[in-house]
């Protein structure tokens, strides 16, 4: 669970060196005589790019902000086609939408993830990008879709809006895929409020990233701001000195939220893992989860109903699954015009599971009593 769980003292001093010896300069360039030297945006995308093991980076203004400027990096135009999964929040498929091109989203395997199998029945000739989702902390099959990726050529995007310290293959999640999105909203495990990242393999699909960001801006040093280069328009998605100071803090405390993390979901599963009739996600072979929340399922619908009406009662709750699906799965999604005449019933298997599926968050203050009360919820709906 979040970043905001910790948020203390570091952060603030952080915000308050800005002001003390940054002349209070809130904005990423320039204003060279006043800020004294100090880029806390760029020397958080060079700190975060070390940690997570990438080589080029940009800072964003949020996780969805950073979706959007992934796909104008790889210039996807009006008409072409990106493929994501069913079960995702709003924010991947209204990124494919604000960049001209048509959403295809596919069922979900039992990883609760993209399935590779329908994502290749589902790319055609106009398919340029693929964006998979680390839905709730735990890896999508990254063996299969990055091996189909690369036989069509076509560029993967990871979003990490909820997988970032998550591994495959000893590689960190995000680091994979030719572009790594993440999120740092207030409910992420590193939280800036608001904020997001991006990782790139490519130097110059960053270079593209980070002038299409700041309004087709090239920044060259040598320039004034305002005698600046630019080759393409572009938007204003820019983090801010203050949301780059918050993320330094958290950075460092990342080591520690993610193995509390790790710690508290391993107690909870010691506690509830032996018992009958209900089905964990897959985690695939050779990855390491986020432990960002614990997903398993019940035979029917009513029950994964009650689970949460009862966990309610004392005073916890579920997340995503089964109450906030309407944000989360396609099927819902009426009102974004090139899906209005999608239904639940075109991801059947993706709705069936999702409906009597529970997600039950890690938080890193996890009360030591919360174990043996899911298992009695658990069995007492059973």
């Amino acid at each position: 669970m979040p970043g905001f769980e910790v948020i203390g003292k570091e952060e603030l001093q952080n915000l308050t060196k800005i002001f003390k010896y940054g002349g209070g300069v809130l904005f990423r360039f320039g204003f060279e005589k006043l800020r004294k030297n100090s880029y806390l945006v760029k020397k958080f995308e060079y700190k975060f790019r070390k940690k997570f093991g990438s080589k080029y980076s940009l800072a964003v203004s949020s996780g969805t902000a950073a979706l959007r400027v992934a796909l104008a990096s790889l210039d996807i135009k009006k008409n072409d086609e990106v493929i994501t999964q069913c079960f995702t929040f709003v924010a991947t498929v209204e990124a494919i939408v604000e960049s001209g091109a048509l959403p295809i989203c596919t069922e979900i395997d039992q990883t609760f993830n993209m399935c590779p199998k329908d994502l290749e029945k589902k790319i055609s000739k106009k398919t340029k990008a693929v964006i998979v989702v680390h839905m709730l902390g735990v890896p999508a099959n990254l063996k299969e879709i990055k091996k189909i990726c690369k036989k069509k050529k076509i560029f993967l995007i990871e979003d990490t809006a909820w997988g970032i310290g998550g591994s495959f293959q000893k590689k960190y999640l995000g680091t994979i895929g030719d572009i790594g999105t993440f999120s740092f909203d207030f409910a992420k495990t590193l939280t800036t409020g608001e904020g997001g990242m991006l990782l790139f393999k490519n130097k110059n699909i960053c270079k593209r990233a980070q002038a299409w960001h700041d309004h087709g801006h090239e920044n060259k040093p040598r320039l004034k701001r305002w005698e600046d280069t630019r080759r393409s328009s572009g938007f204003n998605f820019r983090m801010t000195e203050l949301q780059a100071a918050v993320g330094l803090a958290q950075l460092k405390k990342f080591d520690k939220i993610f193995l509390k993390h790790k710690k508290n979901k391993d107690k909870v599963l010691s506690v509830i893992k032996n018992i009958k009739h209900i089905k964990y996600r897959t985690i695939p072979k050779d990855s390491i989860d986020a432990s960002e929340s614990i997903i398993f399922s019940f035979s029917e619908e009513s029950k994964a109903k009650l689970f949460r009406k009862k966990l309610l009662e004392y005073k916890y709750s579920t997340k995503i699954l089964p109450e906030a699906t309407t944000w989360h799965f396609a099927g819902h999604w009426k009102h974004i015009k090139s899906l209005d005449r999608n239904s639940v019933f075109d991801y059947p298997k993706s709705y069936e599971l999702l409906k009597r599926s529970v997600s039950i968050p890690v938080s890193f203050s996890m009360k030591r009593s919360f174990p043996k009360i899911l298992k009695n919820v658990i069995l007492n709906i059973l």
